[in-house]
């Protein structure tokens, strides 16, 4: 729900529940057109117009930083919101059925029909955990959505095209440079565990 097999660890790393943070959208807006502002300095001075995002209005601005105030306050309201969500998988109800649970196992009753029983108070108490999850990541989602429409709204058409395309080119480089790193670490653990058996067994063989 929240990490999808296809993404890389990489990726995991900067996931805001299950997704791009929101105030990212601002980040990468400005960093763009930081760059694309160097790029054709000698252009805007002369008074030119780029179409890019290099060429954005004193009005889009101000327009950017409203929607950016907002969407960071929510982004918090929701972030707290999951940290108490989170927090309820140590309430007494979780710590209680773990125990005994827990107990039913040392005791080897679970062999004794109990297992039903055990699944059925496992996924009473599992149940409310995963729809508040759920429900976090709507909103997460639907603040995603909202703060990207809202970016869009305000650019120009030509700009909407350089923000999509960075965005894009961001999104697919992380996973490729994400995916060769996973690659990479899973065949040097394989040859680490190649080399440490071949050591056992000399080492065996002496």
């Amino acid at each position: 729900m929240l990490s999808p097999t296809w993404r890389s660890s990489l990726e995991d790393a900067f996931l805001w529940i299950g997704g791009w943070r929101p105030s990212m959208a601002f980040h990468l807006l400005y960093s763009k057109a930081g760059l694309q502002f160097e790029a054709k300095l000698d252009e805007l001075l002369q008074g030119l117009r780029t179409s890019d995002l290099g060429d954005l209005s004193a009005t889009q601005l101000a327009q950017i930083d409203e929607i950016q105030k907002r969407t960071i306050a929510e982004e918090r309201e929701i972030t707290d919101m999951m940290a108490r969500h989170q927090e309820t998988v140590a309430d007494a109800s979780m710590v209680e059925l773990s125990h005994a649970v827990s107990e039913m196992l040392r005791a080897n009753e679970t062999d004794k029909g109990g297992n039903k029983e055990v699944e059925e108070r496992v996924d009473s108490a599992l149940m409310p955990k995963e729809e508040g999850l759920e429900e976090i990541l709507q909103r997460a989602d639907d603040l995603r959505l909202r703060t990207l429409q809202g970016i869009v709204n305000i650019l120009r058409p030509k700009q909407c095209i350089h923000f999509l395309i960075a965005a894009a080119e961001l999104h697919l480089r992380l996973h490729e440079w994400g995916k060769k790193r996973d690659t990479s670490r899973r065949l040097n653990e394989g040859t680490s565990s190649d080399e440490g058996t071949t050591h056992d067994l000399s080492t065996t063989s002496r």
